[in-house]
């Protein structure tokens, strides 16, 4: 089962895509800032990597630079999923070693989509 780590500050997003994720047979692990989600990672790099933009102790560009850094951390499938939808966010996330990219709000049917494009589904 490929693994699929969620990195939010909000509960509810994490948990919708919990939801859609565990439909799509992903195992969860969530993250509720990139420091927490670094953490995670070093302990156990998941196949892909579901990333907010904005939150506390450490944003979502902030995290991938740094995971991209790191032992096994090129490895991952990172897709950010964000309200950031402009085409500098978009440039800068995509330099940084994103894979795609999501706008906030989201459903399952572009989750979908954009998990077959990268090819993880």
């Amino acid at each position: 089962m490929p693994s699929c780590l969620i990195v939010d500050d909000s509960k509810v997003v994490r948990m919708v895509a919990r939801r859609i994720l565990e439909d799509l047979k992903f195992g969860i692990v969530e993250a509720e800032d990139g420091k927490s989600a670094l953490d995670s990672c070093l302990e156990e790099m998941p196949d892909v990597i579901l990333l907010d933009w904005n939150m506390p102790v450490m944003n979502g560009i902030d995290f991938l630079r740094t995971l991209r850094k790191s032992q096994g951390g090129e490895d991952p499938v990172v897709i950010f999923c964000t309200t950031e939808n402009d085409m500098a966010h978009i440039r800068e996330a995509i330099s940084a070693g994103a894979n795609e990219y999501i706008m906030k709000p989201f459903d399952r049917a572009i989750i979908e989509a954009k998990f077959s494009q990268v090819g993880v589904i």
